[in-house]
């Protein structure tokens, strides 16, 4: 693959920023702010009618908490978000300053870092445009709307000597690091397997059979930037874009990138899964929605893989239908010879092999302390200009959600299948053999029969990465997913 060198990059880009309006690149690295350090928010997010969202609207009051944060800046592409999250600041007698186009705040040079909290196809975009403005950045979950996307952010950020956080403020969790340095000790033996559990019930988005009808508020073309400004064939422009390939990443992406996070940490892996696979598919839902609502993923690191299980279907019969696994419907399980640990980055609890209680590990405080910490982290990490002391930094981020992308990718390109021949294929795999006869039961109990309706077996995807790329069978279907088109001007810098 040809490499661009420094200085044709920049003068590339340089020349592209004249003629289409792109944000201006900083050459050089830019030092850390001496004291307060200067943030915009970019992705407020709808807070009515879905009952989830507005995740940039949940990061404010946290980012405000910080000692040595400032929020001088909203930008969102839907102005009534803007009115919205702006009123509180003059409220205060606060000045705040409001943007709809992601390119006036980069170009402000009283701004030092931003919050990335648009929709995923945005994130990678955004954050690259963030580092070559010479600002440093909070990107939230998942890192990358595509693999190809992720490694242009990794390289963005050591080419351009910025700090990259990703929001996976599990992380910053002393409980979580204190556990785990305990499960290393090796008092509970080795570690067999990690179970990354998200066992969370939602209503379908329903049908439609005509184009919704883009809201006033909303700048259309700034809102699509990266990806295609195709009709919108669901009931609500916001957040539904989760569950539609085009603009997001499942159920998968949305939660799962959280708990396989945590499942890395817990076995202590830098490097993305070797291979994948998944079975699953989209179930009692009747709506216009395409990722999957049921998913196992299965990401064949050794000696200790990691299972992701994701459960959507909301059950018209008991709030108990969604099921459990070691009592838990979200969190992880880390699975030792000797016992296993279960909960998550606020408690939990270290059970013997026989499902006895060893040890609670009491609450360390709320996911908003967790926020509070891990805004605090990227601060730090801001005035040290050191990544290493960033907790979830580029390359974690990178990672984990290349997990959750391999997992997809083998969903989108598997076929249909009997529950027998899916069971027939995975039969020398006992953790996998029992995730699916449990998911197995859990559809029933829901009334899917998958004989009726068949699961999407998902083929086995291999990734090299040294060479960035799938091979081996099925590569060519899996590198296609790995890239998207783009539409001028929201083009994807070409960093590797």
């Amino acid at each position: 693959m040809k490499r661009t060198t420094r200085r044709n990059f920049l003068k590339s880009s340089l020349a592209a920023g004249v003629t289409l309006g792109l944000p201006r690149i900083l050459v050089g690295k830019q030092s850390a702010p001496s004291e307060t350090v200067r943030f915009a928010v970019i992705g407020l997010g709808a807070i009515k009618g879905t009952g989830v969202g507005g995740r940039g609207h949940q990061l404010i009051p946290r980012l405000r908490e910080v000692p040595g944060a400032k929020i001088v800046a909203l930008c969102d592409a839907d102005s009534s978000f803007l009115e919205r999250e702006a009123k509180p600041f003059k409220d205060r007698g606060e000045e705040i300053k409001t943007h709809v186009d992601i390119r006036h705040v980069l170009d402000d040079k009283n701004i030092d870092a931003v919050v990335v909290a648009m929709p995923n196809f945005w994130h990678a975009l955004a954050t690259v445009w963030t580092c070559q403005a010479g600002k440093d950045v909070y990107v939230e979950k998942p890192f990358c709307y595509n693999l190809h996307e992720g490694q242009q952010m990794v390289a963005a950020a050591q080419k351009y000597g910025r700090m990259i956080q990703l929001g996976t403020q599990n992380r910053s969790s002393p409980l979580l690091r204190q556990t785990f340095a305990h499960l290393h000790g090796g008092e509970l033996g080795a570690i067999r397997f990690a179970h990354a559990i998200v066992y969370r019930p939602r209503e379908g988005i329903g049908k439609v059979t005509a184009p919704l009808r883009v809201p006033e508020t909303v700048d259309y073309n700034l809102w699509c930037g990266p990806t295609q400004e195709a009709p919108i064939m669901r009931k609500q422009l916001h957040y539904e874009w989760h569950w539609f390939w085009d603009t997001g990443n499942g159920e998968m992406g949305n939660n799962g990138i959280h708990v396989i996070d945590i499942c890395r940490w817990a076995l202590g892996r830098n490097d993305l899964s070797p291979r994948a696979m998944s079975i699953g598919g989209r179930f009692n839902s009747g709506d216009n929605a395409e990722t999957a609502n049921t998913q196992i993923g299965f990401l064949d690191y050794q000696p200790a893989p990691i299972i992701c299980e994701v459960r959507n279907i909301k059950s018209p019969k008991s709030a108990e239908g969604i099921g459990k696994f070691r009592g838990i419907t979200s969190g992880v399980v880390i699975d030792c010879e000797g016992g296993y640990f279960v909960g998550d980055g606020t408690g939990g609890a270290i059970f013997d092999k026989d499902g006895k209680k060893m040890k609670d590990i009491a609450p360390d405080g709320s996911f908003e302390k967790l926020e509070f910490l891990h805004f605090s982290n990227l601060l730090a990490s801001i005035h040290s200009r050191k990544s290493e002391d960033l907790v979830a930094g580029p390359t974690i981020g990178y990672a984990s959600t290349a997990g959750c992308h391999m997992a997809n990718i083998s969903h989108r390109i598997g076929k249909d299948s009997s529950p027998q021949e899916i069971a027939d294929s995975i039969k020398g795999n006992t953790q996998l053999s029992d995730a699916f006869e449990r998911c197995r039961n859990y559809l029933h109990e829901n009334g899917v029969d998958l004989d009726a309706t068949p699961a999407t077996l998902g083929p086995w995807v291999t990734y090299d990465e040294k060479q960035e790329r799938f091979v081996g069978d099925f590569a060519k279907e899996a590198n296609k997913l790995c890239h998207r088109e783009y539409r001028k001007p929201f083009v994807m810098p070409h960093l590797t």
